[in-house]
């Protein structure tokens, strides 16, 4: 009866909607830039460098609440209203770090010589990285978006302070379902669903890794 009555709880349904597209365009965002940031931490040595991974680090080691401090006193700053737009940001801005080492692990273990096979076979230099490099790379990219994606889904400090009126995501719609105590059932299926799209989301990243193995 818990289940159907988190079937019929609208409020929910639409929360999770707003987390699921959050989530969808910071995963593939920072898929984008955090491949970028990795290929050029791998390909360039210099002072700059070391700045941008630590830059790329920062996200990583710092308490939530203190980035999300940091990034709503940033938007205030800048005058963006908070809301949609500002939670996308803030979920690309800690996922792309995530992305980056991921891809950057990858990188470490890729064999260049390919690149130098294709480009000896007569392939252009883009032609060989969208139709050699990308392939062999594509199972840690998508990884490393998995990964973003589970982190984005599930945020909440950060998320809390960056939100606006009208956009509420769903840890923060559990978390106000969770002052009354009449709901508490039916936050426990919920939680079931989500383990269960977890475990999923986790067991396809692993073959993945393990097709990356493979070849």
């Amino acid at each position: 009866k818990w289940y159907e009555k988190l079937w019929r709880a609208d409020e929910i349904w639409v929360a999770l909607w707003t987390s699921l597209k959050i989530a969808t365009l910071s995963s593939l965002v920072a898929m984008l830039l955090g491949t970028l940031a990795a290929f050029a931490l791998h390909r360039f040595q210099s002072r700059l460098q070391k700045i941008h991974l630590g830059a790329l680090t920062v996200p990583l080691v710092m308490p939530d609440i203190l980035m999300g401090i940091s990034l709503l006193l940033f938007f205030v700053a800048l005058g963006v209203p908070t809301g949609f737009f500002t939670i996308w940001i803030a979920h690309v801005t800690f996922c792309l770090s995530y992305v980056a080492m991921v891809v950057l692990g990858r990188l470490q273990d890729f064999d260049f010589t390919l690149i130098e096979a294709a480009r000896d076979l007569g392939a252009g230099k883009w032609y060989a990285a969208r139709s050699v490099m990308l392939p062999l790379l594509a199972p840690g990219i998508i990884a490393g978006g998995l990964l973003a994606f589970t982190l984005s889904i599930d945020d909440f400090v950060i998320t809390f302070f960056v939100q606006g009126a009208g956009t509420t995501t769903l840890p923060l719609r559990v978390y106000r379902m969770m002052k009354v105590s009449q709901n508490m059932p039916v936050i426990n299926a919920l939680s079931t669903l989500l383990l269960l799209m977890t475990f999923a989301v986790v067991i396809f990243s692993f073959k993945l890794t393990k097709n990356k193995t493979s070849l």
